[in-house]
C-alpha cells in the first residue's frame, strides 16, 4: 500500500530512527519508484512530505489499535488530498496509474498518497491496519494476508531480525551437545 509504504520511509521509530528520505533528491527517487515520478523537489516540499508521512503514521497507528483518530493529523491528510490535481488513468494494459498535473508537482504526488491513506483508514480496502511486532519498529502496515494475522511490517527486515534474535537466545540457553 502506497500510504503505509510511505510511512516506512522513517524506520525504527521506537529505536534509533532511520530517515530514508533525508534529501529532496531521495524523495524524488522514492516517488519515482512508487509510480509518482516528479522531476524535482524543494526543501519546503520535502518538509510537506514529512508532515504528511507523520500524519499518516499517527492516523494509521490510532486506527490499528482502535483509538480515536487524532484530529490534527486527519486535517493534514485531508488538506493534502484536496490540494492535488492528480488523475487516475487507465493504461493500455488495463492497469491504473496516476497522472500528475506536471512532472514537477510534488503536491500532486502527496495528494495521491493522502488519498490512499484515506481509502485504507476508511475501510474501503480489503485488509486491516496493524502494527509491526518488532519493539523497535512498531510501523503501521496494511495486512492483506488471508488470515489477517501478519506480525511484521516486512519479513525481510523486522521479521528476520526477530526470528534471528529468538534463535540466538535459544542457542544461548541450550547447552552445546559437543561438551
Amino acid at each position: 500500500m502506497l500510504a503505509t509504504s510511505f510511512t516506512g520511509t522513517l524506520s525504527e521509530r521506537q529505536g534509533a530512527p532511520v530517515e530514508r528520505i533525508p534529501t529532496p533528491r531521495r524523495l524524488v527517487d522514492w516517488l519515482t519508484v512508487s509510480g509518482l515520478a516528479v522531476e524535482s523537489c524543494t526543501a519546503a516540499q520535502l518538509e510537506l512530505a514529512r508532515e504528511l508521512r507523520e500524519a499518516i503514521h499517527a492516523v494509521a497507528t490510532a486506527a490499528a489499535v482502535q483509538d480515536p483518530l487524532p484530529a490534527p493529523a486527519v486535517q493534514v491528510i485531508n488538506d493534502h488530498s484536496a490540494q492535488g490535481r492528480a488523475a487516475a488513468v487507465l493504461t493500455p494494459d488495463g492497469r491504473r496509474r496516476w497522472q500528475l498535473s506536471s512532472a514537477s508537482c510534488v503536491e500532486d504526488a502527496l495528494s495521491v498518497i493522502a488519498a490512499d491513506a484515506i481509502s485504507i483508514v476508511s475501510g474501503e480496502r480489503d485488509g486491516k491496519l496493524a502494527l509491526c511486532a518488532s519493539p523497535t519498529c512498531q510501523a503501521a502496515f496494511f495486512d492483506t494476508s488471508q488470515s489477517r494475522t501478519r506480525r511484521w511490517c516486512d519479513m525481510n527486515t523486522c521479521g528476520n531480525r526477530q526470528k534471528k534474535a529468538r534463535f540466538n537466545a535459544h542457542r544461548r540457553k541450550t547447552p552445546s551437545s559437543t561438551d
